[in-house]
């Protein structure tokens, strides 16, 4: 399907473009450093990207060799994938619209240790809620006492994980995702550790899980400098598990440049639930590149609200495969631009059982004239999905001339019993709206902010934990009124 284009002067533009599928060679990765003679003289020199294997060196000479079994694995297969993964083009169709070569034309530098202080470290008086720190990529707080959960419940270091069970569990999945790209690929490479979210058969935890990741080594705004960090979380809920996850991003004050590369994976048992809320606001100035995968089995349930409004580049891949019947399945999310930045969400949601069930909605905000948002939500109903209920909608509003916004929604059915529906808006405030609130004594300046806040409120809303809404509301309305069109 062909992309929309739109800018603030409502131009409309269909440019398919086919990309033609690279071959996937995977030749053994050794893990002593490759020379550059070693690149250019292999017969597979034509699929390797000297760039991304420079990259690849680099982080592996940034960590000790891993003494967990898992993590080694994972290391040595995101390795052996990135000989043949290319650095993404304005060429490759998933990055048409998303230009990363702000990353590649940095100094990259792999973070090797969190900061030796932590001072700078506080516990937020807003929530109750035992907060899970991550320092550039590092978990440095995980003191918290276990029984605090209910038994069984696991939250920690992989390195650290003594139970043989859960570790079992959790070499069955780890890693096993078909879909990647070269970011998810340089994030196994470089994950200093896995965080393991372990949730046991029929346990229900009352409190979400709080993580806050914290970005603090950055180059000064204007460099070249971009330190990288790579978190990696796996959540597992075993079958009628519930648990809610909080994941926050956050970086020092200041306009520091820096690279986040987060993968989250969530697998939810039969009967299980998982609330996920996701909130982003990083520096300015930074790259936020993230990945979550999403595997359900039948009668389970996935919720994801999602608020992001920092980084220079902010990109969130979601990946969400149904593996049985009756399955439930939510994707909320708003985007806010009030910079030269770049918003960009790619989701896939795919069905392939009976009675599954997604509903999507996507909103976002450009407010800037150098701002760009990127919607590309593919939605797929296969042969086996009868019956299935699947809705997505996506809707934009772009407040300055030239902000640009490209959407791409897609629904490809191959089922013949199913209530399938999708759509796309691109607006500025519409005057009727105006209209109404000038109808009522209100003046033209407050009636425009209280609708542009009100349009991204609808997603706020939706996040479960009232601490949550109130830090993303005060966050939103402090960069709407920065650019003089936020709540009065």
């Amino acid at each position: 399907m062909a992309a929309l284009a739109f800018t603030h002067q409502n131009l409309l533009q269909f440019t398919p473009k086919l990309t033609p599928s690279k071959p996937k060679l995977k030749p053994k990765r050794n893990k002593t450093k490759l020379s550059i003679q070693t690149i250019t003289t292999s017969p597979q020199a034509s699929f390797t990207d000297q760039y991304v294997l420079q990259l690849a060196d680099s982080l592996e000479d940034s960590l000790p060799s891993s003494s967990s079994l898992p993590l080694q694995k994972l290391r040595d297969n995101s390795s052996e994938t990135l000989l043949s993964t290319q650095w993404p083009s304005r060429k490759d169709e998933s990055f048409r619209f998303t230009d990363t070569s702000f990353i590649k034309n940095s100094d990259i530098k792999p973070i090797c240790r969190p900061p030796e202080s932590l001072a700078f470290l506080d516990v937020s008086s807003d929530t109750q809620f035992k907060r899970f720190d991550f320092v550039d990529g590092f978990l440095v707080d995980s003191s918290f006492v276990s029984s605090n959960f209910p038994d069984g419940v696991y939250v920690g270091s992989l390195l650290k994980l003594s139970s043989e069970g859960i570790l079992k569990r959790v070499c069955e999945f780890l890693g096993d995702f078909e879909w990647g790209d070269l970011f998810w690929s340089v994030n196994g490479l470089g994950a200093p550790d896995v965080t393991v979210v372990y949730v046991p058969e029929g346990c229900r935890v009352e409190n979400p899980i709080y993580l806050k990741y914290i970005s603090v080594e950055g180059g000064d705004e204007g460099s070249k400098r971009m330190p990288v960090s790579n978190p990696r979380v796996f959540v597992l809920v075993e079958r009628g598990g519930e648990v809610g996850i909080v994941e926050e991003f956050v970086g020092k004050e200041g306009s520091e440049c820096y690279w986040t590369n987060s993968v989250l994976e969530v697998v939810v048992g039969e009967g299980g639930k998982v609330r996920h809320s996701y909130v982003q606001r990083q520096s300015l100035s930074a790259a936020h590149i993230k990945w979550t995968s999403v595997r359900q089995e039948s009668t389970s349930t996935y919720e994801l609200v999602e608020i992001s409004t920092g980084g220079k580049l902010s990109r969130h891949n979601v990946h969400v495969q149904q593996m049985g019947s009756d399955t439930v399945t939510e994707l909320t999310t708003f985007h806010l631009s009030v910079g030269d930045q770049t918003q960009d969400l790619h989701s896939r949601i795919i069905l392939d059982h009976p009675r599954g069930y997604s509903q999507q909605l996507h909103k976002c905000i450009v407010a800037h004239s150098s701002g760009q948002a990127v919607f590309d939500g593919n939605v797929k109903v296969n042969r086996y999905a009868q019956q299935t209920d699947a809705g997505q909608l996506t809707r934009s509003l772009l407040l300055e001339p030239r902000a640009t916004v490209n959407v791409k929604p897609n629904l490809q059915i191959i089922a013949d019993d199913v209530k399938c529906s999708h759509g796309a808006a691109i607006s500025d405030l519409e005057d009727s709206q105006l209209f109404y609130f000038q109808a009522r004594g209100i003046d033209l300046e407050t009636a425009r902010k209280a609708l542009v806040f009100s349009f991204g409120a609808e997603v706020i809303d939706r996040l479960p934990y009232a601490f949550v809404q109130k830090q993303a509301k005060d966050h939103v309305k402090e960069l709407l009124e920065s650019t003089g069109k936020g709540s009065s």
